[in-house]
């Protein structure tokens, strides 16, 4: 981890503007969702918990195109590593890329779109745990795969800068799941033993 330090200018506004949207992002999707499960606030503005997830879907999906548009300034801006400046690494970097698209993309269609973005925050439950692929191979694909996008993005730039903050978003995906899974089991454990209460 040391020797990346030694190409990164962590005061690089880039790079700066890179870390906070990574860091953000899960908190704020966190937080919003958490908010509605206590409150049903979104749904009673919004007159629907399924138009109060496709709110907050959008502005998930506008804060990570918005994080990806910094990590790849923050890239751009910094310099490269002659020795990840290869065919070679370009091929792993596009392979990385490819299966991180898959596991992405399979994962939203396994879990369809209020499944992917904190449906049952909002009462929105599944009938039953998904089992198909990818999550038959692997728990929490989505975060895996959007890991394996940056990852496979920063070898393709040959981008030091990249790898940390690659790093940087996989540590964050774990901190999330800290919060996130023991809280969605609950909610399932609650709709298992009766009806699903609401505040």
């Amino acid at each position: 981890m040391t020797w990346l330090l030694g190409y990164v200018d962590p005061l690089d506004p880039s790079f700066v503007a890179a870390v906070l949207t990574i860091a953000f992002n899960p908190l704020y999707w966190n937080v919003v969702a958490r908010w509605e499960h206590k409150t049903r606030k979104l749904s009673r503005a919004f007159g629907s918990p399924y138009l109060a997830c496709y709110s907050l879907s959008v502005t998930i999906l506008l804060l990570n195109f918005l994080r990806s548009h910094c990590f790849t300034q923050a890239m751009l801006s910094q310099p490269k590593m002659e020795s990840l400046d290869t065919p070679a690494a370009y091929s792993l970097g596009l392979a990385l890329l490819g299966l991180g698209v898959v596991l992405v993309l399979s994962s939203f269609f396994a879990l369809g779109f209020t499944g992917t973005f904190l449906g049952d925050y909002f009462g929105i439950l599944k009938e039953a745990r998904v089992t198909v692929f990818p999550f038959n191979i692997l728990d929490n694909p989505m975060y895996w795969g959007s890991t394996a996008n940056y990852l496979g993005w920063a070898i393709m730039h040959a981008s030091p800068t990249g790898l940390l903050l690659t790093v940087l978003v996989a540590l964050t995906y774990m901190v999330a799941l800290l919060y996130e899974e023991p809280f969605t089991a609950e909610i399932y454990r609650q709709k298992a033993s009766g009806p699903h209460k609401r505040s």
